[in-house]
């Protein structure tokens, strides 16, 4: 895999060392990060996704060395280091060195990593509802994009592979769905479609906002709400969003087995024609 990561002031093309066991983001977990694509010569959204890890640092209390605009920059830097057509993951991080408890702000650091990292393939996959649940913004840092949230998807998401299951819906605490372990989560009923609305136990998707916002423009009715799982469970289609995979199709929910249905093929058709209309790396 190709890498290229700046930090320190410099591009390494070998993963430079980023911490010591001393290091606060090893022993207390102050990393956060951010993720946003390349693909097809576009880089959507990329500038939001900058500001959203400036965002994430400040709620960690860790005091940013770069603003967004430097760091989109830099990202278009590595970017541009690949081959056109190359398929790549941009991963800005900060992390404090030192604290007790809480970080030292004065000892932030960051890196940013460009990589290879090819686009999931469209074929869809199968979901089940996991037993454990999102926290809401009164039991964790929930505002921020933070690795400490990865832990609680991971294990759903390997509980739901021992059942033989792509991925997993999570509730929250009020038994709403949340959404996915890795991305957002939507269905679509009688051409109308739903996702469940920002309430403090998930980031709100910036490839989310996107699709919610080309979807109306084109006419579509989109509905954010408190949803339950059976209201997904019984939906014509389901679908995911997210930076990752950007729009995926759900083709097993439970027992119950889906098709890819249109309102995901519209959402999958305007989110790329918006990629290639406002994304360009070159």
């Amino acid at each position: 895999m190709a890498t290229w990561t700046w930090m320190n002031g410099d591009w390494h093309d070998t993963p430079p060392m980023v911490a010591s066991p001393m290091t606060h983001a090893m022993w207390l977990g102050s990393c956060v990060f951010d993720g946003a694509r390349a693909f097809e010569g576009t880089a959507p959204d990329l500038g939001q996704h900058c500001d959203r890890v400036v965002a994430s640092a400040k709620t960690f209390g860790l005091k940013p060395m770069h603003d967004a605009r430097a760091i989109e920059a830099l990202a278009r830097e590595g970017i541009a280091k690949f081959a056109d057509d190359a398929e790549l993951y941009i991963r800005p991080m900060y992390w404090a060195d030192e604290g007790f408890v809480d970080v030292d702000p004065d000892t932030t650091r960051f890196a940013l990593a460009v990589y290879d990292a090819p686009m999931p393939a469209t074929g869809g996959f199968s979901v089940t509802c996991s037993p454990f649940r999102r926290p809401s913004l009164e039991y964790a840092p929930t505002d921020a994009k933070a690795a400490c949230h990865y832990p609680n998807s991971a294990r759903a998401m390997r509980e739901a592979r021992a059942r033989g299951f792509d991925n997993a819906a999570m509730l929250d605490p009020l038994s709403n769905v949340s959404e996915l372990a890795t991305a957002n989560i939507w269905y679509a009923k009688d051409g109308e479609v739903f996702t469940p609305v920002p309430n403090g136990t998930f980031l709100n998707g910036i490839t989310r906002q996107r699709i919610i916002s080309l979807l109306r423009e084109d006419g579509i009715k989109v509905h954010e709400g408190s949803l339950k799982w059976p209201d997904f469970q019984a939906a014509d289609e389901v679908f995911s969003t997210g930076n990752w995979a950007k729009v995926s199709p759900v083709i097993r929910i439970e027992d119950r087995d889906l098709q890819p249905g249109p309102m995901y093929a519209r959402a999958r058709e305007l989110y790329w024609a918006y990629a290639h209309a406002t994304g360009k790396t070159g």
